[in-house]
């Protein structure tokens, strides 16, 4: 696992261009790194039996069919040999923020974690569709699990944006679940800078018809901790004019906003059953991404 980190490196990662060879770059690593995807369903409704293979639960073992056939099969359910992820990518300006100019945008961070997830799912033959937004939907991908899925989402990412620059996530959701005509595991990948109780009734409206809901709250980590110390303009993002700031003045207050911000989202996703993790643009995917994964595993069990 030492050699990893190369592979998952933010500021390697954004040396390499073209998002396909980044894409490419972070597959291999996951391949070498031998990740297996805890993304499945919660259905409790049984399906069938399939044989053990390493790395699977040992309490889904089927002890009375070993007693029988002296052969390990574990059982399957409904969700789990059909899951269908839909991932729900942020376009909007926000999201092409970056303090390192040597490292990853949010949005290419993002972007970065969308292609791993379309990797793992598709890798163990199950669905995964990808939409790309900002104040609405403007690409879509059907979810599919042929082995072209990931290079189908790979091109759509690297479509150009449309000129609409403010992000409406609650908008975003509901046209999503119009067009869902069963339930799904659903993964934002957004900065979720948007209205946060409209934001949390369209999860709450999401858990309600049945979907599985993954939130990953991308930022940047000065974002998080402002640490400018200078008197300066700042640009505004998504039609919000720049303005003069005294960083000294209003730095706390800043900060303590944003703690509050994260938290709302954070407890209300936690109220709507909904899996919640918040990831920073300078960490390592090697880390970041298995530390996910590895938590919604224990958390579904």
């Amino acid at each position: 696992m030492n050699s990893l980190p190369k592979y998952f490196d933010p500021e390697t990662l954004a040396r390499i261009s073209p998002l396909g060879l980044r894409a490419l770059t972070l597959v291999e690593g996951l391949v070498a790194g031998k990740h297996r995807s805890p993304l499945r369903g919660q259905s409790l409704e049984f399906s069938q039996h399939r044989e053990y293979v390493p790395g699977d639960d040992l309490r889904q073992v089927d002890w009375k069919v070993f007693a029988r056939s002296d052969k390990h099969y574990v059982r399957q359910y409904e969700d789990e040999t059909n899951l269908t992820a839909m991932l729900l990518l942020d376009v909007s300006e926000s999201m092409d923020y970056r303090s390192n100019a040597n490292g990853l945008s949010k949005l290419e961070y993002a972007q970065l974690i969308a292609c791993s997830l379309g990797y793992l799912v598709t890798s163990q033959q199950d669905s995964i569709g990808l939409a790309t937004f900002s104040a609405s939907i403007e690409n879509w991908l059907r979810p599919g699990s042929s082995p072209a899925q990931l290079e189908d989402m790979i091109r759509l990412m690297e479509q150009p944006r449309s000129r609409v620059l403010k992000s409406n996530l609650p908008n975003v959701l509901q046209q999503c679940q119009d067009r869902l005509n069963k339930p799904n595991l659903i993964i934002v990948l957004s900065d979720l800078l948007d209205d946060v109780d409209k934001t949390l009734r369209s999860f709450e409206l999401l858990n309600l018809a049945g979907h599985d809901l993954l939130v990953l709250h991308l930022l940047d980590p000065w974002e998080l901790t402002f640490p400018f110390d200078q008197t300066a303009e700042f640009d505004g993002l998504e039609e919000i004019p720049g303005i003069l700031i005294d960083p000294l003045t209003i730095g706390g207050a800043y900060r303590r906003a944003m703690q509050e911000f994260c938290q709302q989202i954070e407890l209300g996703c936690r109220k709507r059953d909904a899996d919640y993790y918040r990831m920073t643009t300078e960490q390592s995917l090697a880390v970041s991404l298995p530390n996910v994964l590895s938590q919604r595993s224990l958390r579904r069990r």
